[in-house]
């Protein structure tokens, strides 16, 4: 069966801009009066929560406020998000790049005809902020499926977001490559039957992807090799599209055979 589209996460997959999202959640705390800041390991542990918007919420059942403080808390959070979610495409703006190997492999994609799309809980004003400081205006064209933000009920690990894209792509989930760079991203992809491949980033190295069926330390490119290490599932020193058809095409074999 050929493959036919590449899905792609955003934040961690596309770029890594947790940091990035962890700057601008305290400089939107800051610009609406509010005494929290998220240190790095604290956002760490926050992350394990899907969504902007949920992390906050998350942040305050910590807190243990009175019942009356904790509903105005509440009530300020989708102002909060929107503050942050500005000051985030002005953080990617200036700062912004795309991890190893990303754009290569979404040119290299685009060159064969193979369609691309985004599946992701961050909102479609972070999208564009971080496509068009990097690809250039009109780079969101790229991408004929988006799947963003509040779109779907159920964030990842559910697999909503995924089905929601292959239902727009009007393809098989066999027919497509997810790549995530967290366990709830794989888990949410495995569960729609993707193959996937998983690049974890300092916020996410240390979680479980054993259900992944490649996990790589990035893409890769031929001025920046994978070390042997990290790419002992391939026959080439980077992942380029090639190696990933052949990769997708031996796991449907596989799974034939089982």
């Amino acid at each position: 069966m050929t493959l036919e589209a590449l899905i792609f996460d955003v934040d961690g997959t596309l770029a890594d801009t947790e940091e990035f999202h962890r700057q601008a959640f305290n400089a939107a705390f800051r610009e609406h009066g509010l005494d929290w800041h998220w240190n790095r390991p604290a956002y760490g542990e926050l992350l394990h929560t899907t969504g902007g918007k949920e992390r906050i919420l998350r942040y305050i059942d910590s807190l243990g406020e009175p019942a009356e403080r904790d509903a105005a808390l509440r009530a300020q959070v989708p102002l909060v998000h929107r503050s942050k979610t500005r000051l985030f495409g002005e953080i990617v703006a200036r700062t912004g790049k795309l991890r190893t190997g990303v754009e290569r492999l979404l040119r290299e994609a685009r060159d064969k005809g193979l369609r691309l799309a985004l599946a992701s809980t961050t909102t479609p004003a972070n999208v564009e902020a971080l496509l068009n400081s990097t690809l250039g205006d009109g780079a969101l064209g790229w991408f004929d499926a988006m799947v963003l933000g509040d779109q779907v009920v159920n964030k990842k690990p559910a697999p909503d977001v995924y089905l929601a894209a292959l239902a727009r792509l009007g393809l098989s989930a066999q027919r497509c490559v997810a790549f995530e760079d967290s366990s709830h991203g794989v888990k949410a992809a495995r569960a729609a039957g993707l193959y996937t491949v998983a690049t974890p980033t300092f916020w996410t190295v240390d979680q479980n992807f054993s259900a992944a069926q490649l996990v790589l330390p990035s893409l890769g490119d031929p001025e920046h090799h994978l070390p042997d290490e990290g790419r002992r599932a391939l026959r080439v020193p980077y992942l380029d599209l090639a190696e990933l058809v052949r990769l997708h095409a031996a796991s449907l074999t596989e799974g034939k055979a089982a």
